[in-house]
């Protein structure tokens, strides 16, 4: 079962999936036309639902997660999260956390990960070599933060010509690693408060050499909003779009106040917008308008923003998703009168969530995931309806009858087998098997 489309799911039911030695999907058959000897065969009680995609992960940041939710983004970043971020000069530290974290996100549904790294060149290049050797498809950045009066001594790039050379060592470093099929470098500036305009016009001129995939925030909150329009006169995307770091393969972080005129930019591109309903409760002051965006043509997916987001569920993630769009349509405030305290059209439902959860990531990172169609790479999940320790009740019901259900009550239990490229990275189920290979 997949969402090619927003607010419907397919069934491909009674399916033969044939997958290819390059872990592409080679073809889809019904089981009427027969079952090769050896096919992995699911009972009843299973689904098969397409990976997760997580648009939006802050990979040092796991070892908070849950923690330091209480001040604006501003005092967040430096009274807690970039003294956790200079701890990755360590590398034994880095390793421990980085394999934490990828094991638990590959446990929890999630085979493909948009990864800020932090500014060490080594730490990220080692990100990337766990991900690639634990299985996870990955995009990894090592950030680029240089502006000295927005960044702590001891946590920021030497300077901008600094920066612009160790994110190249990086790209080189993931490109070079061995028998790397699954892991991509990315052009990370964190955002405009935190880089000089060398460092940003450094980093558009490394994207239009390298054609790499480009990550950073957007008018995430009021003050990083505010901060690019007092510095430029211009808001963050038409920033952003300056300096050349606004292309197809750019994904927006948050982008919570995006003006008509920047929807209409980041559509132009082609650039995706990485959705964090959860996080922004936080710390985004605000609501994305998500439907608006999506009925306006942009590419959007989603991400659970770790650790600025307290859970690293692409479940969760979903699940809030709908939940914020309910409260941004119906208004928040009792005191208000019924007719102007929301807006309009603005909820979505769960279906299409799920489709932004799995293909709505693979478009807007343009890559083959989050379907199941040939040509496509087998990213997938097992999902155990009849897992003890799980929390899905169908009460006899098949699975396939039940999407919405499974979506809203699923737990990282009930997954039973994560799979990337037809590989068997992660599984919770007994049951769980290496596919055969056409």
């Amino acid at each position: 079962m997949h969402a090619p489309d927003r607010g419907a799911v397919e069934v491909l039911e009674d399916a033969v999936v044939f997958v290819g030695e390059d872990g592409r999907i080679e073809r889809i058959a019904p089981a009427r036309d027969g079952v090769p000897e050896g096919t992995l065969d699911l009972p009843p009680d299973r689904l098969v639902i397409p990976g997760f995609v997580d648009l939006h992960v802050h990979a040092p940041q796991y070892p908070q997660l849950g923690l330091a939710l209480d001040e604006p983004l501003e005092v967040w970043l430096g009274k807690y999260t970039f003294p956790l971020e200079a701890r990755y000069a360590d590398l034994d530290f880095a390793r421990e956390a980085y394999g934490r974290l990828v094991k638990d996100l590959l446990a929890g549904g999630t085979t493909t990960a948009l990864y800020f790294a932090t500014v060490h060149r080594q730490a990220t290049e080692l990100l990337a070599g766990i991900c690639l050797n634990l299985g996870q498809r990955a995009l990894v950045g090592k950030v680029v933060m240089d502006l000295a009066e927005s960044c702590p001594d001891d946590y920021r790039d030497a300077s901008p010509a600094a920066a612009i050379a160790d994110s190249r060592a990086v790209i080189e470093a993931i490109r070079a690693l061995p028998d790397n099929d699954r892991v991509l470098p990315v052009i990370t500036p964190r955002f405009i408060p935190s880089c000089s305009d060398e460092a940003l016009a450094g980093l558009g001129a490394l994207v239009a050499e390298c054609a790499c995939h480009v990550q950073t925030h957007c008018s995430e909150s009021n003050w990083a909003h505010g901060y690019a329009i007092d510095r430029y006169g211009k808001t963050d995307t038409e920033a952003l779009d300056g300096f050349g770091l606004l292309t197809r393969n750019t994904v927006l972080a948050h982008s919570v106040f995006l003006t008509d005129s920047d929807m209409d930019r980041v559509r132009s591109r082609g650039a995706g917008v990485a959705h964090c309903a959860l996080s922004n409760a936080y710390f985004g002051n605000a609501v994305f308008p998500l439907r608006k965006a999506l009925e306006r043509g942009l590419n959007v997916g989603l991400g659970t923003d770790i650790s600025g987001g307290p859970s690293a569920s692409m479940l969760e993630a979903a699940r809030m998703t709908v939940a914020v769009s309910r409260m941004l349509q119906d208004g928040v405030d009792p005191d208000d009168s019924r007719e102007t305290r929301g807006r309009p059209e603005s909820r979505i439902d769960l279906l299409t969530a799920f489709h932004l959860a799995t293909a709505g990531g693979g478009i807007a990172l343009d890559l083959d995931i989050g379907l199941f169609r040939p040509g496509y790479y087998f990213d997938a999940l097992i999902i155990d309806a009849a897992a003890e320790a799980g929390t899905i009740r169908l009460f006899g019901a098949q699975p396939a009858d039940r999407i919405e259900q499974i979506l809203y009550t699923a737990i990282r239990p009930n997954i039973a087998a994560t799979y990337v490229g037809g590989d068997l990275v992660a599984h919770n189920h007994e049951s769980a098997a290496a596919l055969p290979r056409t």
